[in-house]
């Protein structure tokens, strides 16, 4: 413990940013792994039971429990529910206008981790260019370098303390990207298979509209009976 306050000291300033990005990163993935379940997202067992309705054309009761609930599948079925029987076109279009909704919802966040993963190396750089130059200034105030005499231990103490920075922004941007790729994973599945599910209800909520122009069409018009 008393090692690991050693190194954040003699880090500098700098440590206190890297030190905030490393929490801020530990606390948005540990969110979005919440958020990001199964269960919150596609709810199985809702998926079947709203499916079953939507096939029966029961639509009044699929749109109550889909607003019942607050996944991001029901957000987006419901959506569609309150266009349900009408031109398969407009479904669609509502469905996937919710559907951006819902994934920029999914995505909250996990943007920052990618930019602490990138913005962390700098400051950690950062630190150990300004430690740098302090090393170098020492070094040139000492009374020493007239005579071209210079302590190397003391030169050498600097440098290491200078390159503490580079050290620790690196250990927080490495498993900031990591945490990056796997978030970004996980919504780019979810996502698939939410539109794969969206599309097959949309499909089953425009049937009834699509079948009664055909039934209009097959049945002789009546005028031409009256005739």
């Amino acid at each position: 413990m008393t090692e690991a306050y050693e190194f954040l000291v003699k880090g500098g300033i700098l440590m206190i940013p890297i030190l905030l990005c490393s929490v801020v990163a530990l606390a948005i993935f540990l969110e979005r792994l919440w958020a990001l379940q199964r269960p919150h997202v596609l709810p199985k067992r809702f998926l079947e039971i709203v499916t079953d309705l939507i096939r029966k054309g029961e639509f009044d009761q699929a749109r109550a429990l889909c607003k019942g609930n607050d996944s991001t599948l029901a957000a987006v079925l419901g959506a569609g529910l309150r266009h349900a029987g009408k031109d398969r076109a407009l479904v669609k279009e509502v469905m996937e206008e919710s559907g951006r909704r819902e994934a920029a919802y999914l995505e909250r966040g996990i943007g920052v981790l990618g930019s602490i993963a990138n913005i962390a190396p700098l400051l950690g750089l950062l630190g150990t260019v300004t430690g740098m130059i302090k090393v170098f200034q020492r070094v040139v105030n000492q009374a020493g370098v007239a005579s071209g005499q210079v302590n190397a231990g003391a030169l050498a103490n600097g440098i290491w303390e200078a390159l503490i920075t580079t050290a620790a922004g690196l250990a927080v941007a490495i498993p900031a990207f990591v945490m990056f790729k796997i978030l970004m994973g996980r919504v780019d599945r979810l996502l698939v298979e939410m539109e794969e599910q969206s599309l097959e209800l949309a499909e089953m909520m425009t049937e009834g509209a699509s079948a009664a122009p055909k039934a209009a069409a097959s049945t002789p018009g009546g005028k031409e009976e009256g005739a």
